[in-house]
């Protein structure tokens, strides 16, 4: 079982910044994908951002450019660094993890953090 625990969520004006952060507890197998998805208010869960242990990344269009992405793999932690904050980026941020055992392939989600960005 893979426990995912995001923080670093609160308000913050447009144009600011925050960082989120993710500690996984329990085992990943070494090849793993953890990222961020998000579900703003009225809508569908979105993604958001991923980045595989090796170093690869993805982001949303929405995302790229603003948001960055990054890992320390030695501490089960993801982090996403989200600038120029915009209202419509106000929303709940989840923490996802996603590997194979080699018979599957296994995903988990945090709990999930609020972003709300406003005057």
């Amino acid at each position: 079982q893979v426990h995912l625990v995001e923080s670093g969520g609160g308000s913050v004006q447009p144009g600011g910044s925050l960082r989120l952060s993710c500690v996984a507890s329990g085992h990943l197998f070494d090849v793993n994908v953890m990222g961020w998805y998000r579900q703003v208010p009225g809508k569908g869960r979105e993604f958001v951002a991923s980045m595989w242990t090796g170093g690869s990344t993805d982001y949303a269009d929405f995302a790229r450019g603003r948001f960055a992405m990054s890992r320390d793999n030695a501490k089960k932690a993801a982090f996403l660094e989200m600038t120029a904050l915009k209202p419509e980026d106000t929303a709940v941020y989840w923490c996802h993890t996603k590997f194979s055992n080699g018979i599957e392939w296994l995903e988990y989600w945090g709990k999930g953090t609020q972003v709300t960005v406003s005057l």
